[in-house]
């Protein structure tokens, strides 16, 4: 009985701990985002994207995408000045558990299976905006679904820092339903080695 009582005592400590951790996280993060609009722009480019993909006048099409392009330079711009800004917090806190689950300060006592989440926002940031300009010279639909897998990455990267790879995958599916291999395959030859490189630290 002692044995057990000890034991819900650890879990009940390590769940506050997480927790605790996972909460300073959050602010940091968004003591960063809040001076942006990127998480409005998400929203506005992802409804139009899907909208458009399942648009069947191609005229109707074209141009739903090319109404787009504001929202795209300024996401793709205020995406850079966050990741430059995100790039000056202390290397210690910048470290993320590549852990599947949340553990309580995994990054300080497995410093070797962390990544340091600002050299991935510095991939996103390259990403989104190669995207935005169709550095890969591909037709709407095509750079749609490559701009759409990079903003999903990136989202999965930052509920990675704030809680688990094991939350941010399952928020991915739910909210898209789209698995993390997925959009890891779906975004530009150059992200995705880029970001295997940042996460094999």
């Amino acid at each position: 009985m002692d044995f057990l009582l000890a034991l819900s005592l650890l879990a009940l400590a390590a769940h506050f701990l997480k927790l605790r951790e996972q909460r300073r996280r959050i602010a940091l993060l968004g003591s960063h985002l809040g001076a942006y609009e990127i998480e409005s722009l998400m929203e506005t480019l992802t409804a139009a994207y899907q909208r458009a993909l399942g648009e069947v006048d191609a005229a109707r099409q074209t141009q739903i995408w090319e109404l787009q392009a504001s929202a795209e330079a300024r996401l793709s711009g205020q995406f850079q000045r966050f990741a430059d800004g995100f790039a000056q917090v202390d290397a210690a806190q910048a470290r993320v558990s590549t852990l599947p689950i949340a553990v309580p300060y995994a990054t300080q006592w497995a410093p070797g299976a962390t990544f340091d989440v600002r050299a991935a926002l510095r991939v996103h940031a390259t990403g989104l905006t190669q995207a935005a300009n169709n550095s890969l010279q591909q037709n709407p639909r095509g750079r749609a679904f490559t701009l759409l897998a990079e903003l999903m990455l990136m989202q999965h990267t930052c509920h990675w820092f704030c809680r688990s790879k094991g939350v941010a995958s399952a928020r991915l599916l739910l909210r898209h339903q789209t698995a993390y291999a997925q959009v890891l395959e779906a975004v530009s030859p150059q992200t995705r080695k880029s970001y295997n490189a940042v996460l094999a630290g």
